[in-house]
């Protein structure tokens, strides 16, 4: 009896499946130029408050680009029962950021500080490895009403972020009040729906990948893209261990990177939720503790190659929902991209001449996609019970309240700042939360436990 090739492959889910190499390639780079800016953007801010040289900012950003590759492969491919096999992609936790700034501060400052932040990123990253069943058993506690809210929370969050990229380096125009910023984000975003129209195919798949390209050009021919670092980079730079020297461990520091992962975590169960849920793959207690192990290897790898602290990242979760290109193996050939990327800096400035108004314009359309997983996921979250209305009003409202207004934490101490300081942990804590108090705490009228079947 023979059997056929293309039958067996085509009974493969799509996550397993391998499109042909150019294809891999191409969506692989589709991912990279959408996820570069948020990439780099820790390193970039941390080296700044830490008044860092800028040979060491471009050794971070090299280092931070090849562990992004390391992580991704991890979590993408899998080793034995590290990484949960789905298309997600790794980066550095924003939540790590003010923490890390704290911790480098407090020390020696400099270079030095480093040492203390490895220090406490390499011990953070062992202990969220081992904890990973217990952390697994909140999976319980993570029915749609809550997985729903998260996502639509991470999406509506990070448009801000969009939108602060559209306007970063804008200029007005004519003196009639009007911003090159707008012009080179809408253009960009126009140019990807049109695509994601008319297109066909394979080149419709790529919508995001040519709307970068066209924003780039068009902005290189106005005079507005520039790559004069591409010649002054160097051809290649290797990563080695521990190039700031052997790390610090500190009580304090380390338990703060703790606290940053455990909110991590819940932002990589809400994105792994939102892939399964865009590729069809029920997530079950085992991908849970495959996942929270892949970042806890990542981040101890982070800190080992002078970088942080890793989760999912959801960027690269909107744009599989965007282009519906479903295999792990086009996240693998992104994180080998990467990894390229980081030793061979001459490629790494070509990708960092992108101007950040056209990277915010395909952000609005990824940002927006994964909040339409999030309501995707919350119209099996039986709103027609005011419980469940409660819990997805009241953390928004307090999602927002943080996202718009975030001088109000200014005052509160460094571990404080670490729960509270960006609406993504706000919205998930309060989404837990609300649902453990109103749908799995006995009710007050009947003394039993409310029935949350969602």
């Amino acid at each position: 009896m023979t059997v056929n090739t293309h039958e067996v492959a085509s009974e493969r889910h799509p996550v397993d499946q391998i499109p042909s190499w150019w294809k891999t390639i191409a969506f692989g780079l589709q991912h990279v130029l959408t996820f570069y800016a948020a990439a780099v953007a820790v390193p970039v801010l941390l080296a700044s408050a830490l008044k860092l040289p800028k040979d060491v900012l471009e050794h971070l950003i090299s280092a931070d680009l090849f562990t992004c590759g390391i992580a991704s492969l991890i979590q993408a491919v899998g080793i034995g029962r590290i990484g949960v096999r789905l298309p997600l992609l790794q980066g550095v936790s924003f939540t790590s950021l003010a923490p890390m700034i704290a911790i480098g501060a407090a020390g020696p400052g400099g270079v030095d500080g480093l040492r203390d932040v490895y220090g406490a990123v390499i011990a953070s990253g062992i202990i969220t490895f081992f904890i990973a069943p217990w952390f697994a058993r909140l999976a319980r506690f993570l029915p749609p009403v809550v997985t729903g809210t998260v996502i639509l929370v991470i999406g509506m969050t990070l448009l801000p972020v969009a939108t602060n990229d559209i306007f970063a380096e804008s200029v007005v125009v004519g003196g009639h009040g009007y911003l090159k910023g707008l012009y080179y984000g809408l253009g960009t975003l126009l140019c990807i729906l049109a695509i994601q129209r008319f297109g066909r195919g394979f080149f419709a798949s790529i919508a995001v990948l040519v709307g970068l390209v066209i924003g780039t050009i068009v902005a290189w021919c106005v005079g507005d893209a520039h790559f004069a670092d591409v010649v002054k980079a160097d051809n290649f730079a290797m990563t080695m261990p521990f190039h700031f020297g052997l790390p610090h461990f500190q009580i304090v520091p380390i338990v703060s990177i703790i606290i940053v992962m455990m909110v991590s975590l819940m932002e990589t169960c809400g994105n792994l939720y939102a892939v399964g849920e865009i590729v069809d793959k029920p997530i079950t207690r085992r991908d849970i503790i495959s996942a929270v192990r892949a970042d806890g290897v990542a981040t101890c790898l982070g800190g080992i190659f002078n970088s942080f602290p890793y989760t999912c990242f959801a960027e690269n979760v909107g744009l599989v929902r965007l282009t519906q290109v479903k295999s792990r193996w086009v996240v693998a050939s992104a994180a080998c991209i990467m990894i390229v990327l980081g030793c061979i800096p001459k490629l790494s400035a070509i990708v960092a001449g992108i101007p950040l108004a056209v990277l915010g314009g395909a952000s609005l359309a990824m940002f927006a996609a994964v909040a339409v997983v999030g309501v995707q996921m919350l119209s099996r979250a039986r709103l027609d019970r005011p419980n469940n209305v409660i819990i997805v009003g009241t953390s928004l409202a307090l999602s927002s309240l943080m996202t718009t207004q975030p001088h109000l934490i200014a005052d509160l101490p460094s571990w404080a700042q670490v729960i509270f300081g960006s609406g993504i942990p706000v919205g998930a804590f309060s989404a837990l939360s609300l649902h453990i108090l109103f749908n799995c705490l006995p009710s007050r009228q009947s003394g039993q436990i409310l029935d949350e079947v969602d």
